[in-house]
């Protein structure tokens, strides 16, 4: 079995690893997004979820650029992110004139970012669409069929992992579940943003650095994040990393 065949086995059995106590949607939503990008021909991932009245919002992001990339989209409100969501197909274009053609304000701020290419897939089990998977290139033209098809066994197996969760818990948990994950994500937005300029870090690597701590002492993302908020986590985030220098990198 090679290297990739091997994440590819890890990938599915961590996606589908939701019976578990004190199910965390948004480490979950962040797998989805990290590995979709360790195993397709991609440089970054983002995660859209719908509300209970079919809002969507900005739930796990690869990047910081993919989430400034998926926020463009709900304000602009087009994308392919959105026009998967409608429609429950993926979405691709084939070039960068054809992005513009259907999407000329998000392939604009999509070249401005560094990117050439995007395209959406389902997050969907039968007739119902919970939210998307957005992919973004470097390079243009769309994924290949090989990896279109790993990347949307990856998203409907995730989808069935998240809509079994919901099964399980009583009829008013639903709402609330997403509605926690929402406020979580807010915080988890505010808390990176203080942790980036306390250690000095990128907000990417502030990100990674508050879950491996939560991850490595066993903890939920949302309360490590409460914890930074409000100053009660001690500096032993960062206490072993090595501080960047302020200001613009040097050439």
């Amino acid at each position: 079995m090679t290297s990739r065949e091997q994440l590819l086995a890890s990938t599915f059995v961590s996606l589908a690893d939701t019976l578990v106590a004190d199910f965390d949607v948004i480490d979950f939503l962040h797998t989805l997004a990290t590995r979709s990008v360790q195993v397709l021909d991609v440089d970054a991932a983002g995660i859209m979820l719908a509300d209970p009245h079919g809002g969507l919002h900005v739930m796990a992001s690869s990047t910081e650029d993919a989430r400034l990339l998926e926020l463009y989209e709900l304000q602009s409100d087009e994308g392919p992110c959105l026009d998967c969501f409608r429609t429950g197909r993926p979405v691709a274009r084939d070039d960068l004139p054809a992005m513009s053609t259907s999407w000329p304000v998000f392939t604009e701020q999509l070249q401005e970012l560094g990117f050439r290419s995007a395209q959406a897939l389902p997050l969907r089990l039968r007739a119902e669409t919970i939210g998307a998977l957005n992919l973004f290139r470097f390079e243009p033209g769309r994924m290949s069929e090989a990896d279109l098809e790993i990347g949307q066994a990856m998203a409907d197996v995730a989808t069935v992992g998240l809509i079994q969760e919901r099964a399980i818990a009583a009829g008013e948990r639903l709402a609330t579940q997403l509605q926690t994950a929402l406020s979580s994500r807010v915080q988890l937005e505010q808390a990176k943003g203080v942790l980036a300029q306390r250690a000095r870090l990128p907000m990417d690597e502030a990100f990674q650095v508050m879950r491996a701590y939560a991850r490595s002492h066993n903890r939920r993302l949302g309360d490590v994040a409460a914890q930074i908020i409000h100053g009660t986590l001690t500096d032993q985030l960062w206490t072993n990393r090595q501080p960047r220098p302020s200001g613009p990198p040097q050439a």
